[in-house]
């Protein structure tokens, strides 16, 4: 059985998050996905606009992902490919040799990123629509739109 390894934040999950899904797992038997803590984001300097629990919710139910996991550092990927018995670890090509140094504990592939879409362009059309008045947001959503 081959087991493969992504990583991701996959906030506001978009056509392009399923794809590179549905690419790692035509790569292996069994998909783990890392999927980023909303505290791993914060280090990174990142903000999501979906809570952690909700991401990772929204990626279990995806039916090529066998088992989702805490991205907490970027330190725990070779903890992971041995806790996992990992064959093959995928990366989007935005991040084309910055992993290659797992290569000796596993297969690296970096796939193509999905053109036209990404939650950064995908969260400025959001911020763009509203400022215009096209769309309002309400409630929790306003509050964290800040």
């Amino acid at each position: 059985m081959t087991v493969g390894i992504t990583y991701g934040t996959f906030d506001l999950f978009h056509i392009g998050h399923l794809r590179i899904l549905e690419r790692s797992a035509a790569l292996c038997d069994r998909l783990v996905v890392g999927v980023s803590t909303d505290e791993f984001n914060a280090l990174k300097g990142k903000r999501t606009a979906v809570p952690y629990a909700d991401r990772a919710a929204i990626v279990s139910a995806i039916r090529h992902v066998d088992l989702v996991i805490p991205e907490q550092a970027w330190e725990q990927k070779a903890t992971d490919i041995a806790d996992h018995g990992v064959d093959v670890l995928v990366m989007g090509d935005d991040w084309a040799g910055q992993f290659d140094e797992y290569s000796r504990f596993c297969d690296v592939v970096y796939l193509p990123r999905t053109p036209g879409i990404s939650t950064t362009e995908l969260r400025g059309h959001v911020v763009e629509l509203t400022k215009n008045g096209a769309f309002t947001l309400t409630g929790s959503e306003a509050e964290s739109a800040d």
